[in-house]
């Protein structure tokens, strides 16, 4: 069974990371959330406070098969800002791991970058943050191991391009139907 990990900082999309989280949970794929705050606690942009199941210190990346990087401000901010997320984003894009973000969170790819020669997609006004890469407008865009979205509003859509990459498109299509998804 596939297995993701998702960092979590203080000021992300609470929509964007815990959309993911929880879709993905439905595909009956284990996904972690993982704290880049020094504390389980993170508030989001939106001042939600949850909970996240690991420190970023203590997860074993190497038994991830996927890592996401929700948006939100100053969340993208603090997630381009910090060590463990950009080593473990690299090394993820260099070994074929999935790597994916969405909202402003594709700024962190560009940054590190991953994007050179990728199509990927943001939040308008980020565009020129995603170094390297043939910018799009879609919803999500899906280019070999990175996922990229566009905002909160297209956060199941992203979070099932996820599941469908680890999955296939019945579990998709039943995930859909439960959520009463496009119908």
């Amino acid at each position: 069974m596939s297995k993701i990990g998702i960092f979590m900082a203080d000021g992300c999309e609470e929509i964007e990371g815990l959309t993911v989280v929880d879709i993905v949970r439905r595909a009956k794929m284990d996904i972690v959330t993982i704290s880049i705050t020094g504390k389980k606690e993170v508030t989001g942009s939106h001042d939600v406070t949850f909970l996240a199941d690991a420190l970023a210190g203590e997860v074993d990346y190497d038994a991830l098969d996927g890592i996401v990087l929700p948006g939100g401000m100053p969340g993208t901010l603090h997630l381009g800002d910090d060590e463990t997320v950009n080593t473990v984003i690299r090394k993820f894009a260099a070994a074929g791991k999935l790597v994916c973000a969405i909202c402003a969170a594709p700024s962190v790819l560009g940054a590190a970058g991953i994007l050179n020669g990728r199509r990927a997609t943001c939040h308008p006004g980020f565009e020129e943050k995603l170094t390297g890469a043939e910018t799009s407008e879609d919803s999500v865009v899906c280019d070999a191991n990175v996922i990229t979205s566009r905002g909160m509003g297209t956060a199941i859509p992203f979070a099932l391009e996820i599941v469908r990459y680890f999955s296939d498109e019945e579990t998709v299509e039943q995930i859909k139907k439960g959520l009463v998804y496009g119908q």
